[in-house]
């Protein structure tokens, strides 16, 4: 069993960014199925529909500000922003940059 390394402050900050993304996610997805399945009632909807926007933008900065810090090539980039698109992704992809330590001690930048 490998060890994952030690994350950095931004590395931790991504992490809380991605699982807080990914729980407003599901909490947009529940407000859609009570919208349109059971109740057909927007509130789920209007309390987590703005709440998931501003943290998909949140997320989508935090990946270009810790891609720069930590000098992820374009690929490890473009993963993350795609990651954004489908439900609960955004862990998955946190997990693996973490597991691969591209979220541990980001190089200095000149």
């Amino acid at each position: 069993m490998t060890s994952t390394p030690a994350l950095s402050g931004p590395g931790k900050l991504f992490r809380i960014v991605a699982i807080a993304e990914a729980c407003s996610w599901t909490g947009l997805l529940i407000g859609m199925f009570f919208k349109y399945v059971v109740v057909r009632n927007e509130i789920g909807v209007q309390i987590f529909g703005p709440i998931h926007g501003a943290l998909f933008v949140l997320y989508v900065i935090a990946a270009i500000v810790v891609a720069r810090l930590h000098r992820w090539d374009v690929k490890t980039l473009v993963l993350a922003l795609i990651a954004s698109i489908p439900p609960l992704a955004t862990i998955w992809f946190e997990r693996k940059a973490a597991r691969e330590g591209r979220l541990s001690s980001p190089v200095a930048i000149a």
